[in-house]
């Protein structure tokens, strides 16, 4: 009981985070966590730009930008960024999706101004010129040889082989790594336009959590941050796709694979929309681990699938729903299809037991408590629930939305989006099965 008491004790800390959230005069967004129990500091820096933000015929710009806003800069010697990291005890990272770029270091908190520093040099005036954009090119070029054209089913998890499907006029139908043609025709003076468009303070928001003092990080900000000019206020994407009302299908090849698969792709509501959070327990009730339905049904009892897999892509504009099934031995595809159908209509004309409702519950508590559970997640969270959420206070409060869910929410959202009309179906297959 004492140890239960604990862990209780613990998970209620770590959900309640307190922070402190203004604005510098050049629009830049500052939000500040200060938990002084271990002696470490995250600066992290998330910028509104991603892959949909880019010109047609120049995919890749912002995933690219990941990669060259670290080759330096007027007063960071090329090459050296990661070195200075590294010798100052500290770690560091950056990551780009359909919506946002955001770079972050952790140092030991002794350390803080030096993030801060580091990250003011990113916004103000990185060196952009031909030897660090042909040097990232490379790097992307690998990067997507190893991520997707070599990885088995590399065109699933990264998408690249399911959104231009489901989207037909919104940016989201091209990948965030982009095509390699198009990095390589754009001009030098491309790169600079858009790093000018979207880098400015006024399209960031700028996080500081861990061993801080609140006041003194507050004036080594305005040290470094304050004086950098705003840029051009951004226009945002503003896309409608029409809705899909018969079912599209597809086949894809792989050359990395010899185990087919039967996906079912469904497009989703906003990530600010509270469907978005109902669709994501339904994917956890399908295929979320070996007590999942579809696991426990088509892995377990028919064994007619090797694995079933899921990925609930939650977005700014829309998401997208994959679920699918690998076969296993010679069983036909359509037999998976039918399996996953079986699932789907039982969510659609059954409520999920009481017993089923509360692990599912008890499952999103523990997930919500993990990803506050170090102070870089910490920083992760506050910055992206304030650029794509528009509201900070969901790291405290968004486990309340999954809370007030109930098992009628849960059937009426299968009801509503996981019709055989609205989705993708798509074959994916090995390379040699190619006529």
């Amino acid at each position: 009981m004492a140890a239960l008491a604990l862990v209780c004790s613990a998970a209620g800390i770590a959900q309640e985070v307190e922070f402190t959230e203004y604005n510098l005069d050049n629009g830049l967004h500052v939000i500040l966590h200060q938990d002084n129990t271990a002696p470490v500091a995250t600066v992290g820096v998330m910028y509104h730009v991603g892959a949909k933000d880019e010109e047609a015929g120049r995919s890749g710009f912002a995933h690219f930008f990941e990669h060259l806003l670290f080759e330096g800069t007027e007063n960071i010697e090329r090459g050296k960024w990661f070195d200075i990291v590294a010798a100052n005890g500290g770690s560091n990272n950056a990551n780009t999706t359909q919506d946002r770029t955001y770079y972050y270091e952790t140092f030991p908190s002794n350390n803080l101004e030096l993030g801060l520093w580091m990250e003011s040099e990113r916004m103000l005036h990185p060196v952009i010129n031909e030897i660090g954009v042909e040097t990232q090119n490379e790097v992307v070029k690998e990067e997507k040889r190893s991520r997707i054209d070599n990885a088995p089913y590399g065109k699933i998890i990264y998408s690249t082989g399911i959104n231009k499907y489901v989207f037909d006029k919104h940016p989201y139908k091209n990948s965030i790594i982009g095509t390699m043609e198009d990095l390589d025709a754009a001009e030098l003076d491309e790169f600079k336009a858009f790093f000018d468009k979207y880098y400015g303070p006024n399209n960031a928001t700028l996080v500081v959590a861990g061993d801080i003092d609140v006041d003194e990080t507050k004036e080594m900000i305005e040290k470094y941050f304050a004086e950098i000019p705003a840029g051009n206020e951004v226009e945002r994407v503003s896309v409608q796709e029409e809705p899909i009302t018969e079912t599209i299908t597809a086949t894809e090849y792989d050359s990395n694979i010899q185990i087919p698969a039967k996906l079912f792709v469904y497009r989703t509501p906003s990530m600010k929309d509270r469907d978005a959070y109902i669709l994501d327990m339904i994917s956890s009730i399908l295929t979320d681990g070996r007590s999942s339905r579809m696991y426990k049904k088509m892995v377990d009892e028919e064994k007619t699938a090797l694995q079933v897999l899921a990925f609930p892509r939650s977005q700014e504009d829309y998401g997208t729903y994959v679920m699918g099934a690998l076969a296993l031995g010679e069983t036909p595809l359509d037999t998976l299809a039918v399996s996953m159908d079986e699932e789907i209509d039982k969510l659609q004309n059954e409520l999920i037991s009481e017993k089923e409702y509360q692990k599912l519950q008890n499952k999103f508590e523990n997930r919500f408590v993990n990803s506050n559970s170090s102070i870089s997640g910490i920083a992760s969270s506050l910055a992206t629930y304030n650029v794509l959420y528009g509201n900070t206070d969901l790291i405290n409060e968004e486990i309340e939305i999954y809370r007030d869910i109930t098992r009628e929410d849960i059937k009426r959202v299968a009801n509503e989006y996981l019709n055989e009309n609205q989705r993708l179906e798509l074959d994916y297959l090995p390379e040699s099965e190619k006529e």
